[in-house]
């Protein structure tokens, strides 16, 4: 166990992760030269097209230092905000951590918020400075900025570049020397961590674990300390890109286990496997449950592939368990789900993927955040969904999600992101100079203000220099008003959305005038409302669709005239009360761009 070094890269987005995992693999001789690409980790089409990670990686390196052979288990996280659920799992399943910040861009606001998620689980932090060999690298101010963050001497920092290969001898022999061996009791009982699973429609469900305490052996009856379920360990092995099975695992090492088992609830990430004939004591305290930020609203396009969606979404959350569901139903769109996300690019992410790997078309509603009501009868009700929303009156008070949001930017961005953090209902905590023209500002602002546009809108105004984190920090009391849209009267459910009441005019307008363009053209008039209650606060009229009646009077009375249209008007009228009006899939999507 003494050889075995169990380690993950944490780094803000775009710092060079991927790339410097490649490097370690082909300086190891993990792969060969043919199985060799750029970001050979990131295998979803998804994450080559986009060039992020979204998934963390397991892959397993050999490599002889000192006439030693060492085993190196490196799991490969992502970057994004929406996906540090997967940096604390791979996290927990770890003893060192590399800690990669781009020499061109210094430490940003994902890479503090990584490291002290690394830092609660008493890591070892191995610090690296990536991209050296770029003329635009500042390796003077980074190592004094990561001396500050870490306060770690100044020689201990790495120098790499991901892109050549210089200094990736170093950072494994720091791997080596500096990170601790997993420590552990091969002869106790077995305990092993869930940290990842995915679904083969073959063999049925593969779990990914760490092993802490006791041995795994091909053919033994395990069973999970959670849920209860026994199987039988049908092969069991390490991750090298592809499986390579072995006849038993040790305390220390990572790898995978098949077991046939076909139902998604039996496996849950984070839950322990253990032996059946002598079973643990007690479940590892690894990571804690997974809070979504953001809910929406998915349902299938055809009402009768509601089963299939329920399916697909089974299986993809054995592949990502942050994603949470629960079914729901709606007037407009039939039976559906309830799906909360880690934020914004986890749902568009989601989205694909249904597409791609279950060939799913979905309907998304608006994103909302969820809320605490407080009822006049003293109840407290916690609501996802605005038409969950109890009858006005008996409403005392509604409590909102806040959060602490940490930007990072460059002065001469800091007037600009200010503004916008106000406009979005922020309240300006602190600043503080990390050096001359960095500089560190907290703000308390409401979740629901950032769910929509505020990345996009901050990268643009600080042209992609300001970086962001956030935490939730609990509920405050909030004047929220339920915005309805009506067609024709009707009220479209999957429209609604709670705002802001200051802001509710300008978006029950800008909403009017966004599916005035959306809706087609019917036979008759269609009137498009935004009511809060019963007041109407902005309205918009799609014309009719006419025929020209009149043609055929060429001079005449005017009362011939008059007569026909009259009569199309009687037509109109009662083609209205018959007629019903569509909504387009676009004007669902053209709410979540709204500018």
């Amino acid at each position: 166990m003494k050889n075995i070094r169990n380690f993950c890269i944490i780094a803000h987005i775009d710092h060079g992760k991927s790339t410097l995992a490649d490097r370690l693999l082909e300086t190891t001789k993990t792969l060969s030269e043919r199985e060799l690409q750029a970001q050979v980790l990131d295998d979803m089409d998804l994450e080559r097209e986009k060039g992020i990670t979204i998934k963390s990686h397991a892959i397993q390196m050999e490599y002889v230092y000192k006439g030693e052979k060492y085993v190196l288990n490196l799991i490969d996280t992502p970057g994004h905000v929406d996906f540090s659920y997967e940096v604390s799992r791979a996290i927990a399943s770890c003893e060192g951590a590399l800690l990669v910040v781009d020499a061109t861009q210094g430490i940003q606001a994902q890479t503090i918020s990584n490291l002290y998620l690394a830092l609660n689980h008493d890591l070892e932090i191995v610090p690296v400075m990536n991209k050296i060999d770029m003329d635009s690298a500042m390796i003077d101010e980074v190592k004094d900025q990561i001396v500050d963050l870490l306060g770690c001497d100044p020689d201990s920092i790495l120098a790499a570049s991901g892109k050549t290969g210089q200094g990736i001898e170093q950072v494994l022999e720091a791997i080596i020397e500096r990170i601790p061996a997993p420590k552990g009791d091969e002869q106790a009982p077995l305990q092993a961590l869930i940290f990842d699973s995915v679904f083969n429609p073959f063999r049925g469900i593969i779990a990914y674990y760490r092993i802490f305490n006791g041995t795994l052996r091909k053919g033994e009856r395990v069973k999970l300390f959670n849920t209860g379920s026994e199987y039988t360990a049908d092969e069991v092995g390490v991750l090298k890109l592809k499986m390579h099975p072995r006849e038993e695992l040790r305390a220390g090492d990572v790898g995978y286990i098949i077991s046939g088992l076909k139902t998604s609830a039996d496996v849950k990430v984070g839950d322990t496997i253990t032996a059946q004939r002598n079973p643990c004591s007690e479940a590892i305290a690894g990571f804690e449950d997974v809070k979504p930020m953001v809910f929406a609203g998915l349902y299938p396009v055809e009402s009768d592939q509601y089963e299939d969606l329920r399916a697909s979404l089974e299986k993809l959350h054995l592949n990502d368990a942050s994603l949470t569901y629960e079914p729901e139903s709606s007037l407009a769109l039939g039976f559906g789900f309830r799906c909360g996300f880690l934020g914004l690019l986890h749902m568009e992410i989601i989205q694909e993927r249904l597409y791609r790997e279950f060939d799913m078309d979905v309907i998304t509603t608006v994103p909302n955040v969820s809320y605490k009501v407080h009822t006049t009868k003293g109840d407290v009700l916690d609501v996802h969904n605005p038409s969950g929303l109890p009858e006005p009156t008996l409403i005392s008070s509604i409590e909102e999600p806040y959060i602490l949001a940490q930007i990072i930017t460059k002065t001469e961005y800091l007037g600009n992101v200010i503004k916008l953090c106000i406009d979005k209902r922020g309240t300006l905590l602190n600043q503080v100079y990390i050096t001359q023209d960095r500089v560190e500002i907290n703000f308390d602002m409401p979740l629901a203000e950032i769910v929509f546009d505020f990345y996009d809108k901050l990268k643009s105004i600080s042209r992609g220099y300001a970086s962001f984190d956030y935490h939730q920090t609990g509920y405050k009391p909030s004047k929220l008003a339920k915005l309805d849209i009506l067609l024709n009267g009707e009220p479209v459910d999957a429209l609604s959305s709670l705002t802001y009441v200051d802001h509710a005019y300008d978006f029950g307008r800008k909403m009017c005038e966004k599916l005035k363009e959306l809706i087609p053209r019917q036979q008759f008039d269609i009137a498009i409302q935004a009511a809060i209650g019963a007041k109407i606060i902005a309205r918009e009229t799609v014309k009719a669709v006419r025929k020209d009646v009149t043609a055929k009077c060429y001079g005449g009375d005017i009362s011939r005239k008059r007569k026909l249209l009259e009569k199309q008007k009687k037509g109109k009228k009662r083609m209205r009360q018959v007629g019903n009006v569509e909504v387009p899939q676009e004007a669902f999507l053209a709410v979540l761009k709204m500018e």
